[in-house]
């Protein structure tokens, strides 16, 4: 019976293809490859500027990406021993003060400020200031 994995592509590992899972003995210098070799495509030129690099974007890729947005309707820090007394009623008082907007997040990053709206019996938000998209870059680094 044979040890090797199996291979889904249907041919022959190569011997520089394999993976050595036993390790070298004590004192021994472990001659037996322990990794296998990794090759990749050269990606100068067409793939490389098709991909946003140069100086057109296509956003057509990246369209349907899924993003979480977040709002933040301000922040509170608490010692543990009031945090563990907290129960249903407590009233919790942050740092922002009413009537300030909220921050709006997408994917953790900043994006907007707003204030809250009713729609349908739901809560909204009306986004009342916009962060460039330079200064989200710029936030970034």
């Amino acid at each position: 019976m044979s040890t090797t994995p199996s291979n889904p592509f249907g041919t022959a590992p190569q011997q520089d293809d394999t993976m050595n899972t036993t390790p070298p003995q004590n004192g021994s210098s472990g001659t037996n490859k322990d990794y296998a070799r990794a090759s990749f495509q050269n990606l100068e030129g067409s793939a490389a500027n098709a991909g946003g690099l140069g100086n057109e974007f296509n956003l057509d890729v990246i369209l349907d990406v899924a993003v979480t947005l977040s709002m933040e309707v301000g922040r509170a820090r608490i010692p543990i021993r009031n945090l563990l007394q907290l129960n249903q009623g407590s009233v919790v008082e942050l740092e922002r003060a009413a009537g300030e907007p909220l921050d709006v997040y997408a994917n953790g990053t900043l994006i907007a400020h707003g204030e809250v709206v009713v729609v349908n019996e739901k809560f909204g938000v009306r986004l009342t200031d916009v962060v460039s998209p330079a200064e989200r870059i710029r936030k970034l680094k």
